[in-house]
């Protein structure tokens, strides 16, 4: 099974969603950016190296949200770290996406979200649901 850091980062009250390429593993999908762990990487470390690569930036990794373990239907096995990212320096650049959107939790549910990211979305929109009503 392979560890995975995703961020949660968060801009202003939007949060940034980022969507696969065309012709990759789970093409035009949209998720939240992070990635696999590397040998003896902790998930903290495997996120900013991440986000540094995919968006030119340097995270402040924030506390662990929400972690799952998630069994795509290709046989893909990921146990998944989110945390919060509510700091980092540097301007989010696309280094590896077909694009990126910042969104209002209340519009999360209207993206084309990966299978294994949906559940951070709801539990992002009840986080932030009573705040936006």
């Amino acid at each position: 099974m392979n560890t995975v850091a995703v961020g949660i980062v968060s801009l202003n009250g939007a949060i940034l969603l980022c969507q696969r390429r065309e012709g990759g593993r789970y093409g035009l999908k949209w998720e939240f950016p992070g990635g696999k762990a590397e040998n003896g990487e902790t998930p903290e470390e495997c996120l900013i190296r991440e986000l540094r690569e995919e968006l030119s930036i340097v995270p402040v990794v924030g506390s662990l949200f929400h972690r799952h373990q998630h069994r795509y239907p290709d046989g893909g096995e990921f146990d998944v770290y989110y945390f919060t990212v509510s700091s980092f320096t540097g301007t989010p650049a696309n280094r590896v996406f077909a694009s990126l959107a910042w969104v209002p939790p209340a519009e999360l549910s209207g993206y084309d979200l990966l299978e294994g990211n949906r559940e951070v979305a709801r539990r992002l929109l009840e986080a932030h649901g009573s705040s936006q009503s």
